[in-house]
């Protein structure tokens, strides 16, 4: 992999150890880059901390974390002091249990990341896991020291390897519970249920990532090229949010719209299909011809 290995380890299953190495799966440095900039000078700003109360500048050197007691007022923790705190890391992904795939809860879920052997010589034991995980329909939930704090670990079999997601602890998770409690039961009208479901199954389709348009990285790209280019930047216009007495029409008109995308999609999908089998028996006719 051409990527450089954020973390080099073990997975750790009762006495099975396998060498492995951790890579990032998902990554932002393909994103348009901003900077804060002077707008009179147009020049590059840089961050300066300053003294909240003397407006000072603060060196490096006297810059240090501390934790707010009460209003104003700090206990300083010394580098040295956190770095004894965090716990020691024996680059282990020790395993704690396993949990059937279809009951993770994916509210949890943090950031992905590849894992591959750490060598030819520790495939066997790679692919044993993974295999393993695959046919079980299992995940693996382990714990480790990444990045100086210790967090559990989702692996999973992902096509040839392992994918590791780091995971949310549950004080950091939002209680679902208290963040739905103000949705008010509504009764929805059978006909207007039905329109919705139809609406979903003509509309269905792949989990396909590769044709997901990042709208605003787009939107942000015409922005900088028509800003360089000279020209006015017009702004889109946002769609009105349909009402509730509009809400039936909406789903009439858009049930309607499927049915008439598919019914225009099944012709050039019929006509496809008729040339790929006359294009499949040109070969065949042209061999009996051939023999006869």
């Amino acid at each position: 992999m051409a990527a450089r290995a954020v973390w080099t380890g073990v997975i750790k299953i009762s006495e099975i150890i396998c060498p492995v190495k951790m890579y990032t799966a998902a990554t932002t440095s393909d994103r348009i880059a901003l900077h804060m900039v002077n707008r009179k000078t147009g020049n590059r700003l840089r961050r300066v901390y300053v003294d909240d109360k003397t407006d000072k500048p603060v060196e490096a050197a006297d810059q240090v974390k501390g934790y707010e007691t009460h209003e104003g007022s700090y206990v300083v923790l010394e580098p040295e002091e956190i770095a004894a705190a965090v716990p020691n890391s024996d680059k282990s992904l020790t395993v704690d249990a396993f949990i059937a795939c279809n009951r993770i809860e994916p509210t949890y879920f943090d950031k992905p990341y590849y894992l591959l052997p750490a060598s030819d010589a520790t495939e066997d034991s790679f692919a044993l896991i993974r295999d393993a995980l695959r046919n079980q329909k299992t995940a693996a939930i382990a714990h480790t020291v990444l990045f100086r704090r210790l967090r559990p670990v989702l692996i999973r079999a992902h096509r040839d390897g392992l994918i590791a997601t780091t995971l949310n602890f549950d004080y950091e998770v939002r209680s679902s519970r208290d963040a739905f409690s103000g949705i008010k039961m509504r009764k929805i009208e059978p006909e207007m249920l039905k329109l919705a479901q139809h609406i979903l199954k003509t509309k269905a389709g792949k989990f396909e990532p590769e044709k997901f348009d990042d709208r605003y990285e787009e939107a942000l790209a015409d922005l900088v090229k028509a800003k360089i280019e000279g020209r006015k930047v017009v702004p889109l216009r946002r769609p009105e949010p349909t009402k509730s007495n509009d809400l039936l029409e909406a789903l009439r008109l858009s049930a309607g719209g499927a049915e008439a995308a598919n019914d225009e999609a099944a012709p050039k999908k019929a006509r496809a299909t008729r040339k790929k089998s006359a294009a499949a028996t040109k070969p065949a006719a042209a061999a009996r011809r051939k023999a006869s």
